[in-house]
């Protein structure tokens, strides 16, 4: 089984709407996508100094990290993951797909 992560850089559509975004984020993007075969977890970062796109972190664990993600996409397509208009489309989100190639825990 491999295990990934599927990294996405996003910010909201405008200042005005970032509590919106957030929210949207929250209490509803993560949890849908949690849904989707595959996916394991899931974690946001918030810029220290406040500049900068937010950080999505997904874990994946799948026979096939790209399938996994097929999954999602397909999810989004049929509209199982509801989009937002909070969220900036120009320049769209980064998204890169990193599979794990070691690990060590604290301990």
């Amino acid at each position: 089984m491999a295990v990934g992560i599927l990294l996405v850089e996003s910010l909201p559509a405008s200042p005005d709407r970032a509590d919106e975004y957030h929210a949207w984020y929250d209490e509803v993007h993560l949890r849908q996508i949690l849904g989707v075969d595959g996916f394991r977890s899931a974690r946001r970062f918030a810029p220290v100094d406040g500049a900068g796109p937010f950080v999505a972190i997904y874990e994946i664990e799948a026979d096939d990290l790209e399938a996994a993600v097929e999954r999602f996409r397909a999810a989004s397509r049929r509209g199982d993951i509801e989009p937002s208009d909070a969220l900036q489309r120009e320049p769209p989100p980064k998204v890169r797909l990193l599979a794990e190639i070691a690990r060590c825990d604290a301990g």
